[in-house]
């Protein structure tokens, strides 16, 4: 019986998670965290009976305390509940399922604990790969990616480890506005933006596909996952989101992995690694398909994913106001508070006026989240 903990329980990656602990029977959650979806989260902690559990907000658990009294549970609460359920000591593996920076400093103290991670949480090593990836080889602990294209680029990677890669092709659907023009955009609204034509996942998620930001937070992800230099980083629009990810060495063959949109293969593999288990559901079908193609993505209109290159480049903690502004602009766009393309305008200023730090440590890196968030709230 593999015990595991979950960051995010009631979110997408989350609910996914639970659904393979159900199927599969041999897995044990321990402990888990919600936000503020206290039905749900009562429901699950019911289903699955762990020991710890964690809400963000102090009120919140105060409730969920009374209303689970019967179980014998612990309830925690804010940034150390997070941090509990990280290190919870009966875990052996942490799914980082909660969206943004909120995941970094829960990492971190799973990792220092000797967990496992499944990561689903790719801002902590946008943020923070510097540190993530030198400290897991301290503590000697596996980085499973559960994104699917970095899933994608790990299972290439199987049997090839002492080849040389040439370059990661990191595919991407183009997300609900593939084609527009910024005259387009510009009357694009929350609704359109939520509508994403392939995969279903968080509010926070799907906004940032449309913009094609969430696969420049992938690139530079993907650089610190699997070693390798920015430039060997291509980003192949392939709209059908059958080809998840490729892989090419330097013999020119590459190595890709394909199959339909479901997230829980990506996590079910990251939980089972080096594993495969039977997974139901529906299978890629290539005489119903027909064909698959691909495109270049257009930096100019979606310009977020030119920013995500630049921001790699400049280094330090760029990546980190990146993703703090980001962040930032698209929960002022989840409120209807600013337009479509204000998201990416606000990325711009901050990148372009926040300070930069050339080796940011933790507090520092947290630090100028702070000060993005401050400059974004002002201003906008």
């Amino acid at each position: 019986m593999k015990k595991i903990a979950i960051l995010g329980s009631t979110g997408s990656i989350g609910t996914q998670t639970l659904d393979i602990v159900r199927a599969q029977g041999d897995l044990q959650v321990t402990a888990m965290a919600a936000g503020h979806n206290m039905d749900l989260f009562e429901q699950q902690i019911r289903e699955f009976l762990p020991k710890n559990v964690a809400l963000w907000e102090e009120k919140d658990a105060l409730e969920l305390r009374a209303r689970v009294a019967d179980l014998g549970v612990k309830v925690h609460y804010g940034m150390e509940g997070l941090m509990e359920i990280a290190a919870d000591p009966d875990s052996e593996i942490l799914v980082t399922a909660i969206v943004g920076m909120l995941g970094l400093r829960p990492t971190v103290a799973a990792i220092q604990s000797g967990k496992n991670i499944a990561l689903a949480n790719k801002e902590t090593l946008v943020t923070a790969g510097h540190l993530i990836m030198p400290m897991a080889k301290e503590y000697d602990v596996q980085i499973l990616p559960v994104d699917s294209e970095h899933s994608a680029i790990f299972q290439a990677l199987n049997g090839e480890r002492a080849n040389k890669i040439d370059k990661i092709l990191l595919t991407a659907s183009g997300g609900p506005f593939r084609g527009k023009t910024l005259e387009e955009l510009a009357n694009v609204t929350l609704e359109d933006a939520l509508n994403h034509p392939n995969w279903s996942m968080g509010k926070k998620i799907t906004v940032d596909s449309s913009t094609l930001v969430n696969k420049g937070l992938e690139v530079m992800e993907a650089k610190w996952l699997f070693g390798v230099e920015l430039d060997q980083i291509e980003v192949v629009v392939q709209p059908q989101s059958v080809i998840h990810s490729m892989v090419q060495y330097e013999d020119g063959s590459i190595i890709a992995q394909l199959g339909t949109p479901d997230m829980r293969l990506p996590i079910q593999y990251a939980l089972y690694y080096p594993k495969r288990r039977p997974l139901g559901g529906k299978r890629l079908d290539f005489s119903a398909l027909g064909s698959i193609t691909f495109e270049k993505p257009d930096l100019k209109t979606f310009h977020g994913l030119a920013l995500a290159y630049e921001a790699m480049r400049a280094g330090g903690n760029v990546p980190t106001i990146f993703n703090a502004a980001n962040e930032a602009a698209v929960a002022l766009f989840l409120k209807k508070k600013i337009s479509y393309l204000q998201i990416t305008e606000i990325i711009e200023d901050c990148m372009r006026n926040c300070a930069f730090i050339g080796e940011p440590k933790l507090e520092e890196i947290l630090d100028t989240e702070a000060q993005v968030r401050e400059r974004v709230e002002s201003r906008w």
